[in-house]
């Protein structure tokens, strides 16, 4: 193994490579530990990064399994049968402040599927921070639904400007989610799921640690909140390498200074 790494420069300090590993190991892409490490002083490229990576599975390391290949940034929207919601409020009417993404506070819904029977996850994205949250429930029955929603959202409920949703059967119970985090509720166009692409990303980012078809009897709530955590804590591009955990807390607490001094 020393052999093999000899071609890499020992300019990489170990502490850095240290932290390589340990970023790789918690699902982080090159790109993203490249950014971190040189705002934390330990300068390292995504090239040599991937380099690292390939030099380690040639001597039968494991690192490789950590890069999240495949990813497919396109996907069809759901052709599942529509209902009828009861007086829906379009997406059209949203303010246009939402789209900007500059308040904090708007939210982008949707549930994750398991294995046919074995329940759902209800997910929720704010949009700003990209802050990412998620339930499992037994059903997409709309009670069941109603409730997940707003225990997830209840301890952030003064942060709750809007919810966007698709417009499936488990969205019926609008009106009572916006009644009890006092909120508004709009729906996106028929099979236009990019209207809520960040929270179709996010789903597709926790395919990594639940792939579809899992039986999700088998998955404990547990599993669900160590994945999310796992996914708060992954640097974005998007937010200049910063983690929506990070940036989803200052904003919070921005918002609760904002109060205070008004009050």
């Amino acid at each position: 193994m020393a052999r093999i790494f000899m071609r890499f420069p020992w300019r990489i300090p170990s502490m850095t490579i240290d932290f390589v590993k340990l970023c790789l190991n918690v699902d982080w892409s090159p790109e993203q530990i490249s950014h971190v490490s040189t705002r934390l002083s330990m300068p390292v490229s995504h090239e040599w990064i991937y380099q690292y990576v390939a030099t380690d599975k040639a001597a039968g390391g494991k690192l490789y399994k950590s890069l999240r290949q495949g990813h497919k940034r396109y996907r069809k929207g759901k052709t599942s049968k529509r209902c009828v919601i009861p007086d829906p409020v379009s997406i059209d009417e949203r303010p246009a402040i939402v789209d900007t993404r500059e308040r904090f506070g708007d939210w982008e819904i949707d549930t994750v599927l398991g294995k046919h029977g074995t329940g759902a996850l209800v997910t929720i994205a704010e949009r700003t921070s990209r802050f990412y949250l998620a339930k499992k429930v037994g059903s997409k029955n709309a009670d069941v639904v109603r409730d997940a929603t707003i225990e997830l959202l209840r301890p952030y409920a003064a942060h709750v400007h809007s919810i966007t949703a698709d417009n499936g059967s488990e969205f019926v119970g609008h009106k009572a989610i916006a009644e009890a985090l006092e909120t508004d509720i709009y729906f996106a166009h028929p099979y236009s799921s990019w209207e809520r692409g960040l929270n179709e990303n996010s789903n597709g980012l926790l395919r990594q640690y639940i792939p579809k078809g899992t039986d999700l009897r088998e998955i404990t709530e547990e599993e669900v909140m160590q994945a999310v955590a796992r996914l708060n804590a992954r640097p974005r591009k998007c937010l200049g390498f910063r983690q929506p955990s990070v940036i989803f807390n200052k904003l919070c607490q921005a918002a609760n200074e904002s109060v205070a001094l008004r009050g």
